[in-house]
């Protein structure tokens, strides 16, 4: 009971809420007994999400540096969880720098400006959530743009959490592995030990209620990614020539 109330006394703001991750989040973190501020920017979801218990929304767009300072700066939280992000593959045979700018501008410095509307009022005990990916973890074919993305990502992220522990902000890291939603639908590869969103926002919440500096899953699936993680490059490189998406 008292663990219940707690919950309900804590605001976890998530952006990326009208898809895939970030809507599963939001939904179970209401039901869970936390308020939930939903971000996102398309419209009709952002309208159904607000008619559930719990759910307060918030549409910006994260790309937009303007619009996440003017959204984020008047908002308080116990929990920031910065999820919102895209993924496109590279045909090396028709290299696009524009891809590159679209999914960094997505996944890297759409969390950068999220975090400049939130700082200004950080204060201690709140947890700022970055989702990154088990991707940054090997040199995979075609994921030059994504994987360097994510990769960034999380050295920002553990760099945030030097300079914010004087503050008492917490600073963690989330990289999950192949989850069910509408953008690894548009995967036409293998996806090993894929869970669903359900499975996937259990496992996240629960590490940030714990608060690991470090999320991962599936477990299994995180823990060989890690593993082969370990080996020297030249391994790594061998390996990521034999695999196809």
């Amino acid at each position: 009971m008292v663990k219940e109330w707690v919950k309900k006394l804590k605001t976890i703001l998530i952006t990326g809420a009208t898809s895939g991750i970030g809507e599963a989040l939001a939904l179970y973190a209401a039901s869970q007994g936390y308020r939930v501020i939903a971000c996102g920017r398309n419209t009709t979801k952002l309208e159904k999400l607000s008619e559930i218990d719990n759910i307060t929304t918030l549409k910006f767009d994260v790309s937009v540096q303007e619009e996440c300072v003017k959204a984020l700066s008047s908002v308080s939280a116990d929990i920031f969880v910065m999820n919102a992000g895209t993924c496109e593959y590279v045909d090396i045979d028709n290299f696009d720098p524009t891809l590159f700018q679209r999914v960094i501008q997505a996944n890297f410095m759409g969390v950068v400006n999220c975090i400049a509307g939130i700082l200004p009022n950080a204060k201690s005990g709140n947890q700022i959530v970055l989702v990154d990916s088990l991707a940054r973890l090997l040199p995979f074919t075609r994921t030059q743009a994504y994987g360097a993305s994510k990769a960034a990502l999380y050295y920002f992220g553990k760099s945030l959490e030097v300079d914010l522990a004087p503050k008492r902000v917490m600073v963690q890291t989330v990289s999950p592995g192949f989850v069910e939603t509408p953008l690894t639908d548009k995967n036409d590869f293998e996806m090993p030990m894929k869970i669903s969103a359900e499975n996937a926002v259990q496992a996240l919440l629960k590490g940030i209620e714990k608060r690991r500096k470090t999320i991962y899953f599936p477990y299994l699936f995180s823990l060989l990614m890690r593993v082969l993680s370990w080996l020297p490059m030249r391994s790594q490189v061998w390996l990521c020539k034999r695999i196809t998406l």
